[in-house]
């Protein structure tokens, strides 16, 4: 099972909104006989993969998969039909799925037609692995990565506003990397005046990112990447309401006005991410500023950090820091950091890490 969650994860990125899916179809002597993932949206499911691989050596045999095969049509046929098909004594699945057309259908078919059962190995790392598609499905909400780069005493710009570059070269492409597998990247207003960015994988990765552009005032700037560009790769901006004509000339060039109520004087992150998901976006990385980041902190919606830590000291009482906002009053009530990882990227240090009360 554990090589099944292994071949699940090279569909990340290629397969939202559906769920990362392995599977590993043994004999019945219990070689290895097939292997397969769910590699792209709209394709086969890990199942089909690995029995077309197995042929007829499947008979009698064990079907491990990282979730409940399906049995609903969608854009593919019932998972539980090729099970059934493929001729298998026994399927072993990590985990229920909790999609509503499914939700122990499957399990249920299978237990039905006389094939033994069994639910629950290697639970926790499926859950984990696929902890997008069960927030995205359970609260309608997307996954969201805060990802920031900082010198060593945690500034993110010196008090001047400069900020190029704090992070390596190798950073930098690890970024890229991670763009290029999320359906959305976030910043807000002052992020676009002052660096210009592009947002985008370079090179291209399985997915393209929308991009999308908080504003609570609707003040951007007449000439940037992201208007020009606009027409080429989505670009949402979300504004509070009565700012249409100020932002009239960046509908015209092609990006998308979304109006949402004012909040303190500023936007509901939260009603800002419920239109993301509503379109079905699983992953979305906010790359900052520290406003945008104070507002998804202090509303408790940041899922996942990636912060990459520079061998470098700022200084300065001035010089901003990664998130701004509110903050806690305590340190009991502050975030703390579950499964983190410490990694070396050349002169760097990335430390990620799922964020918990």
């Amino acid at each position: 099972m554990k090589h099944a969650v292994a071949l699940a994860a090279k569909g990340r990125g290629a397969v939202e909104p559906n769920p990362m899916v392995g599977a590993v179809v043994l004999a019945a002597d219990g070689s290895l006989v097939g292997e397969g993932w769910h590699q792209q949206f709209g394709g086969p499911h890990a199942e089909v993969h690995a029995f077309a691989a197995a042929g007829e050596r499947a008979r009698g045999g064990t079907l491990y998969v990282t979730l409940e095969p399906c049995c609903h049509h969608g854009k593919t046929p019932p998972c539980s039909d090729a099970v059934l098909r493929a001729g298998v004594r026994r399927v072993v699945a990590a985990m229920a799925d909790p999609f509503p057309k499914v939700a122990g259908g499957g399990l249920a078919i299978l237990r039905a037609a006389g094939l033994e059962v069994t639910v629950g190995t290697c639970e926790a790392e499926a859950r984990r692995l696929n902890a997008p598609y069960l927030k995205l499905l359970q609260t309608g909400l997307p996954w969201v990565i805060a990802k920031w780069a900082m010198s060593l005493d945690g500034k993110i710009a010196t008090r001047t506003g400069d900020s190029r570059w704090i992070s390596g070269e190798e950073s930098r492409r690890r970024v890229h990397e991670l763009r290029g597998r999320v359906d959305a990247i976030m910043v807000g207003s002052g992020t676009v005046f002052a660096d210009d960015p592009q947002l985008t994988a370079r090179p291209p990765g399985p997915r393209r990112a929308a991009r999308v552009v908080v504003t609570a005032s609707g003040f951007l700037p007449k000439e940037c990447h992201l208007r020009a560009t606009a027409r080429d790769i989505p670009v949402l901006i979300a504004t509070g309401p009565g700012n249409a004509s100020k932002l009239a000339g960046w509908a015209d060039d092609g990006a998308e006005i979304l109006e949402f109520p004012a909040q303190n004087a500023g936007l509901s992150a939260a009603a800002v991410l419920t239109e993301l998901g509503r379109r079905k976006m699983t992953n979305v990385l906010a790359e900052g500023g520290a406003g945008v980041f104070g507002t998804l902190f202090d509303e408790a919606l940041v899922d996942e950090a990636w912060v990459f830590v520079a061998p470098k000291v700022i200084g300065g009482a001035a010089a901003p820091s990664p998130v701004a906002g509110m903050g806690e009053v305590k340190i009991a009530h502050a975030l703390s950091a579950a499964d983190a990882t410490v990694e070396t990227i050349g002169a760097d240090v990335l430390i990620t890490a799922r964020l918990t009360k």
